[in-house]
């Protein structure tokens, strides 16, 4: 049903848990007030806020226009709101979570509580002789979602006034650019707090609620969906079945103005037993890339057919091009402070990356980041170069982090998602 009556829940107490969860250390808004500035006095803050909010008086300032690169060379817009602003959208996502965690199918793992990119990844259909997989890439989700669908979809379940009215005023807040100012008439700004949360509402709605009350009834065999954020994919036992459904996302979308994006969007050949060993020509090859990973088929240390988790080719440039550009900007910093950074990103590296099979690929990067910091330290101004036996000598004191294997697998082919 409905909630008509949800924001006398957002008391003193209820913003003072947005604000602790609330990231300290992003980036400014266009107003430049960063969270050291606000904790001057914290308390009043806050209560003036809460009180805006309830009164409706709450203004929503347009977010400031960054970009940051892709892996295809182009960019991808952000918008940066104001710290205080972060802090209003964290209030609200935390009344939001609390009801649609219930609606909620369990397909969906991003930005949701409790849940991560490892979850989607660890869904392991393989298992299940799902060998027909539909790899669906949706074209600018976040620029591009109607306000008016938007809100269809959220009348069903939050209909308080205070909570609606804050909603709109940071979809329409517009984007501030260049000291330009663009009014927005549909989509959400990535990079808010609360964009996430209204993604995947509507994201519920519009695939995850068609495939499992709609599609899956009338599909033959074992189907299973996992989305991260507005990253579905789609896995299938029957051939049949899956040609049902590859002709369907894009007249489902269309119906709430969204499009697919057509080089993004296989259909996939999964099958490690193939007719004469070709795959089916209404397929666009057998690898496929999902969250940074590559699945392919290889042989167990059993002897047995499994699908193993490759990082993406396209995921060493964005792997290795981060601990360049952090190296040139520092090379002030003492031998400490970069082997404390160095440790810190390469630990992060092997937690995601770290699955069954991906070994090698590990290694590499790790020997990457030992060429880049030896090329550093090479070009600090001493009076010769920073030969092999002097950094092998620095790395047994100073040793980077082994490469490790975080996420093993009983049974091979779990390691497809």
């Amino acid at each position: 049903m409905a909630l008509y009556s949800l924001h006398h829940v957002i008391d003193l107490e209820w913003m003072r848990e947005g604000y602790r969860l609330t990231r300290k250390s992003g980036a400014p808004g266009i107003d430049g007030v960063v969270a050291a500035e606000y904790e001057t006095n914290p308390e009043a803050n806050l209560l003036s806020l809460r009180d805006r909010i309830h009164s409706g008086s709450c203004k929503a300032p347009p977010v400031r226009r960054a970009y940051i690169p892709k892996a295809d060379g182009s960019q991808r817009p952000l918008g940066i709101p104001t710290f205080e602003d972060k802090v209003a959208q964290r209030a609200i996502a935390m009344v939001l979570e609390s009801i649609y965690e219930q609606d909620f199918y369990s397909c969906s793992c991003g930005f949701r509580p409790g849940r991560s990119a490892l979850h989607a990844l660890r869904t392991g259909f393989m298992t299940q002789g799902l060998r027909w997989v539909l790899d669906v890439d949706i074209r600018k989700y976040f620029d591009s979602i109607p306000h008016s669908h938007l809100r269809a979809f959220l009348d069903r379940r939050v209909t308080d006034g205070v909570i609606r009215r804050m909603i709109d005023k940071w979809l329409k807040a517009g984007v501030m650019e260049e000291g330009q100012l663009r009014q927005s008439t549909e989509g959400s700004p990535q990079g808010g707090v609360v964009s996430p949360l209204i993604s995947n509402i509507f994201l519920h709605h519009v695939p995850d609620e068609w495939f499992e009350s709609v599609a899956r009834p009338r599909l033959k065999g074992r189907c299973i969906l996992v989305r991260y954020c507005d990253d579905p994919v789609t896995a299938f036992e029957d051939f049949l079945s899956a040609k049902r459904v590859l002709a369907a996302p894009g007249k489902r979308l269309a119906r709430y103005g969204l499009t697919l994006h057509p080089d993004k969007t296989r259909f996939i050949d999964l099958r490690f037993k193939r007719p004469n060993g070709v795959r089916h020509p209404a397929t666009s090859g057998t690898p496929f890339d999902f969250l940074g990973f590559t699945h392919v088929w290889c042989k167990s240390r059993q002897g047995k057919d499994a699908v193993k988790q490759l990082t993406a080719k396209s995921r060493f440039a964005r792997a290795v091009a981060p601990v360049t550009d952090w190296r040139r900007h520092n090379l002030h910093l003492g031998i400490a402070g970069q082997h404390r950074h160095l440790s810190q990103t390469t630990r992060g590296r092997y937690a995601y990356y770290g699955a069954t099979g991906n070994g090698r690929r590990l290694r590499w990067c790790a020997h990457q980041v030992e060429r880049i910091w030896r090329k550093r330290l090479s070009r600090r101004g001493q009076p010769a170069p920073f030969r092999c036996d002097r950094f092998r000598a620095l790395l047994r004191r100073c040793p980077l982090p082994p490469t490790r294997i975080v996420r093993q697998y009983g049974v091979g082919s779990e390691a497809l998602p």
